[in-house]
């Protein structure tokens, strides 16, 4: 049974792997940021492979026939290592690139985190890029409403309120959450997805601001599942491993 690799991390990576499970071994690689990442379809490995090098072993050792890389938008450093990898092990590459959210030219859109920090309006933000680079805005005297699948760590604004919760959420919920802690800014990355997309429409319709952080380059791909699963099946069948 040919072997595929799904980088994952996303709502598409899960519905690639159960797409595909029964006709592949499928094996779904997570990063192991998040503490108890919900049940996926066929085998899970869970961390780090060492850098491109550990990436190339480990691609060798379990004979992989494919690889996806469904990782988040902003995983650009695995996305990297993973193109450089595949080329160096001579296994099929393709990137499932999610589309990213439909643009708004009332969004202030920036390049980078620190750019949106210097963006700042108001003095009440939600802010939803995750829990990974609070540091970023360790010096703003703005009140920050921080959303997270898990706690957060290190340096972080001073006047913060941490909500832990899961998407996928509801537009009517989204508008009463800003309603209820009366933000003046959304800050978010441009990622996608119909999970998260409930909070743009809700800050359009109560009139809050929008600070969008721009995805980082990466390698063209496919945007659908559907489109992964097809790539798959007409790569794996005439596969000639070069180890």
């Amino acid at each position: 049974m040919p072997v595929v690799l799904i980088l994952g991390g996303t709502t598409e990576a899960r519905e690639l792997a159960g797409e595909l499970v029964g006709e592949f071994r499928v094996i779904t690689s997570l990063a192991g940021r998040v503490r108890a990442p919900a049940p996926l379809p066929g085998e899970v490995r869970i961390g780090g492979f060492g850098g491109v090098e550990g990436l190339v072993a480990w691609l060798r050792d379990e004979q992989i026939d494919a690889i996806v890389d469904a990782t988040h938008p902003f995983a650009a450093q695995m996305t990297a290592h993973a193109v450089a990898a595949a080329e160096r092990a001579g296994v099929p590459y393709l990137r499932l690139d999610r589309p990213g959210f439909p643009p708004d030219p009332a969004w202030t859109v920036v390049a980078s985190l620190e750019e949106a920090a210097a963006a700042l309006t108001g003095d009440r933000v939600f802010l939803t890029t995750g829990r990974q680079n609070l540091r970023v805005f360790a010096e703003c005297p703005q009140w920050f409403l921080v959303r997270a699948v898990d706690p957060p760590s290190g340096p972080a604004p001073a006047r913060m309120q941490v909500l832990l919760d899961r998407g996928p959420f509801t537009v009517d919920g989204e508008r009463a959450l800003l309603r209820e802690h009366r933000i003046d800014v959304l800050v978010t990355k441009d990622s996608g997805g119909s999970a998260t997309e409930a909070k743009l429409e809700a800050a359009r319709a109560e009139g809050v601001a929008v600070v969008l952080v721009a995805r980082p380059p990466g390698p063209s791909g496919v945007p659908t599942v559907a489109e992964a699963a097809r790539w798959v099946r007409a790569t794996t069948p005439s596969r000639t491993k070069l180890w």
